[in-house]
């Protein structure tokens, strides 16, 4: 059986978070270890973990990600931000839950990293 990821720990409540939005399709919160002054995660509550494994059934679950992380930026009333998947090791993913980060209130650099 697949352990628990800290994102399912905060999905089921057994880790509490600073929520900024929650539907029964995700969860959107503020990120313990902002790198940004403003930093958030939207995730689904279903435990995908990357985009390397979704599924087709999962297309109009990413677009709400995607659509729900807007919207709390407009909340924010953010001008622009930087929207980040990591997909796998190599890439930074540490938390084998799918998430997309939103961060801004810098100025963004790239290449990223």
């Amino acid at each position: 059986m697949k352990q628990p990821t800290i994102f399912s720990k905060i999905v089921n409540g057994e880790i509490p978070c600073d929520k900024l939005f929650e539907d029964n399709n995700c969860l959107a919160f503020n990120d313990i270890a902002p790198q940004a002054p403003v930093h958030y995660l939207v995730i689904p509550k279903k435990p995908i973990i990357s985009l390397l494994s979704c599924i087709e059934e999962d297309q109009n679950l990413l677009g709400h990600l995607l659509l729900v992380g807007k919207n709390i930026a407009i909340d924010k009333n953010l001008k622009s931000w930087r929207t980040v998947i990591n997909t796998g090791e190599e890439s930074g993913q540490t938390i084998f839950h799918l998430h997309i980060h939103f961060l801004s209130g810098k100025i963004m650099k790239w290449p990223p990293g």
